[in-house]
């Protein structure tokens, strides 16, 4: 691939690039928006803390050189190499702007990042296109009472000005439970980035510290999106479900009634066509 060209500002479509794992390349209305940046090569264990560790199997569809201008990141958290490396690091800083969690924020320091809580909102605004309207939606990145391990995730929906509807909602790392089936149930979603995998680690056994397909399917039924794009649940050695089987659970005869699953090829753009306002 040899780069990825703007879509023009005021497109009716969304368009999706899927570079590996969690990063996403989101063109909306002349926005650049870049998902939980991840480019460094197969490889490499990375530690997660208290013992845990994971390796990088798949290397980014695309190089970072290739990515090109983007206005805003949308980081979930700062902390776990599968959603932040350091080649993804190294693009913080030419961003037009980087929401994260509050403590994310504080550990990143730099001019251009703004840390949310869950349920918090702000506007990103660039010259020549609609503002945005970003709301931070609940992550629990593990089992109850896991987040003093695991750390603060937030995910993120994000809608055009004066749009009743959300144009992308990224779930973030996370499992089911009832703060994200809350917000779940009070989005209009066109799409959905939904962060499967359902991580785990030998040190724990069990316990998942993201969703599977069968919460997965939860999830949709409390949001009823009219599109779902399947992110991050490649390219790692502590995601435990297989693609397979959640294609199976995410099957068309097993959603609600007006949502599709796109199941996206790396490093190719899909153009998703949006709902009006």
């Amino acid at each position: 691939m040899t780069g990825i060209d703007p879509t023009p500002a005021g497109s009716p479509t969304l368009s999706v690039t899927h570079v590996g794992g969690p990063t996403v390349l989101i063109e909306l209305a002349g926005w650049r928006i870049l998902t939980d940046p991840t480019f460094d090569p197969p490889g490499r264990t990375y530690e997660f803390g208290l013992g845990t560790r994971s390796t990088k199997t798949t290397g980014p569809a695309v190089a970072p050189d290739e990515v090109g201008p983007v206005d805003l990141i949308l980081l979930s958290h700062d902390h776990h190499a599968d959603n932040l490396d350091d080649h993804g690091r190294s693009l913080l800083p030419s961003a037009g702007t980087v929401l994260t969690t509050v403590p994310g924020a504080r550990r990143l320091r730099a001019p251009n990042t703004r840390g949310l809580r869950p349920g918090q909102a702000t506007t990103a605004s660039a010259v020549g296109r609609p503002d945005l309207h970003v709301l931070a939606t609940p992550c629990r990145h593990g089992p109850p009472l896991s987040r003093p391990v695991a750390g603060t995730v937030i995910g993120f929906a994000v809608s055009l000005a004066g749009s009743p509807r959300t144009a992308v909602w990224m779930t973030g790392d996370t499992v089911l439970h009832r703060p994200l089936r809350r917000a779940a149930r009070h989005l209009d979603v066109d799409v959905l980035l939904l962060h499967l995998g359902a991580v785990r680690f030998p040190l724990t056994g069990p316990l998942r510290y993201s969703m599977n397909s069968t919460d997965a399917a939860g999830l949709l039924a409390a949001t009823r999106p009219r599109v779902v794009v399947p992110v991050h649940y490649e390219g790692w050695s502590h995601f435990s479900e297989a693609e397979e089987r959640a294609r199976e659970n995410l099957h068309a005869d097993r959603l609600p009634a007006g949502t599709t699953v796109t199941w996206l090829e790396r490093g190719r753009a899909a153009a998703l066509a949006l709902h009006g306002p």
